[in-house]
Order: structure tokens, then C-alpha cells, then sequence
């Protein structure tokens, strides 16, 4: 049988990082729900404000002298909420990474019109062009392979409420599909249209298989009020 892992006891809200919700907590893992508009990583601009950053303190429990470390396995785009994984040892880290791409990621978006097609997959190559910006090309040598399942789960006259099956894990790859389908993510102000608002795309599911139990697990973060709001004002 596997071994059992240690799970944390998480501490209550008032410890948490701002504009952050520890989900799981054990002595390998670390699973947050970030909010809307927090970097993942730090910028050139940004150095504290970004999970990382916030992570990193937290775990040192205001030791400066804390060799206790967190690791980043994956990035969510600062204007996507839901969940990030990141790792507590570098053993750890490398066991995510590599496995990655056998794990299960499920996001939920609020998107522009109706979708002809309910279901389906959309696949291209992505590469980046100068200003750091995704496009999608057919030719494989260019790009990077780029896979999105998705679902209309809800419509309107406005908007279509979508489940989002990322199978593989590229940069912006979300929002670059569906925008490429003439259905941009609502508020995705880089690949659709500039709009008041926040960007309507969340992580919402993550099924991993743990780095030292070697347990399946699954985390969930329960969708933003404002999808629904969006879809509600559109009715």
C-alpha cells in the first residue's frame, strides 16, 4: 500500500496570504486558490505582490532564517483565478513537472456568442512573437503542440458558459483558442475584446497523482460570483 502523506492541519483565514486560499497543505505540496489580477511569479516591475512571493514568506512563518522553500511547478496567467500547485521540495518539483502533462486540468469560462459546435477540440501549433503575444500557426516546427477540449454547459444571447479541458499546457493557449474560433474569453483585453471587467476564466479542477504517496488527489476552487452575475445580466 502507499505510504500515507502528512497533511497539515491549514491555518485559519486570518493567516492566509493576501488574495490567497490554501486549499492543501502537506510536507510536499502546497495547493492555493489565487484571486484574479495576482502573479504567479514576479515581473521585472513585480517583485512582491505574486503568489510566489507571498507563498515563499508564509511558509517561513516569520523566520528569515526558515530554510523552508516553495517551489513553482506550473504558472496561471495573472487575470486567471483558480488553482496552482507548487511544490515544497525540489525532488518534488521535478516528480510534478515531469508528470504534468498525465494530469487532469479543468478550467470554466465565461466566452463571447454562441458556439456552433457544442462540444469539441481545438488544435493548433503556438509560438510567440515579439511582443510576447500567442498566435496559433499550422506549421509544427514554428509552434508548440496545443490541445483544448471544451463543452457549452449554458447560453444566452450574449455569452457562452464553458467547460475547458486543458491537455496540454501552453502559454495563454485558453484564450488564444477560443479567440481563434471568433469566441474570445470575456474581458481577455490581449486576445479579445476591451471591456470593463475582470477576465472570465478560472482553474477550477486539478487531479494530480501525489509526488510521495503516490496518491490520486483532487483539488477544487469554486467558481468567481461574477461568471454567474456575467450570465445572469445577459438573459
Amino acid at each position: 500500500m502507499p505510504e500515507k502523506k502528512t497533511v497539515l492541519k491549514v491555518p485559519s483565514r486570518r493567516h492566509w496570504p493576501r488574495g490567497i486560499s490554501i486549499l492543501h497543505e502537506d510536507r510536499d505540496i502546497l495547493v492555493i486558490d489565487k484571486i484574479s489580477g495576482l502573479l504567479t511569479m514576479g515581473t521585472d516591475k513585480v517583485k512582491e505582490n505574486t503568489a510566489y512571493y507571498l507563498l515563499r514568506e508564509y511558509v517561513k512563518k516569520g523566520n528569515r532564517k526558515s530554510q523552508n522553500r516553495v517551489y513553482i511547478v506550473h504558472r496561471l496567467d495573472r487575470d486567471t483565478s483558480g488553482i496552482i500547485l507548487f511544490a515544497k521540495t525540489p525532488q518534488a518539483k521535478l516528480y510534478l513537472q515531469d508528470k504534468w502533462h498525465q494530469f487532469e486540468k479543468t478550467y470554466y469560462a465565461v466566452v463571447h456568442g454562441s458556439l456552433k459546435e457544442k462540444e469539441g477540440l481545438v488544435t493548433s501549433y503556438l509560438t510567440e512573437d515579439s511582443t510576447y503575444k500567442m498566435h496559433s500557426t499550422d506549421d509544427e516546427k514554428s509552434g508548440k503542440l496545443a490541445r483544448t477540449g471544451y463543452r457549452v454547459l449554458r447560453e444566452t444571447d450574449l455569452y457562452s458558459f464553458v467547460e475547458v479541458d486543458l491537455l496540454t499546457g501552453r502559454k495563454n493557449q485558453i484564450r488564444v483558442h477560443f479567440s481563434d474560433m471568433g469566441h474570445p474569453v470575456f474581458a481577455d483585453k490581449r486576445y479579445g475584446v476591451k471591456e470593463k471587467g475582470k477576465l472570465a476564466l478560472h482553474a477550477a479542477k486539478l487531479i494530480i497523482t501525489h509526488p510521495h504517496s503516490k496518491e490520486k488527489m483532487t483539488f477544487e476552487a469554486k467558481v468567481p460570483e461574477y461568471f454567474e452575475e456575467l450570465m445572469k445580466r445577459s438573459e
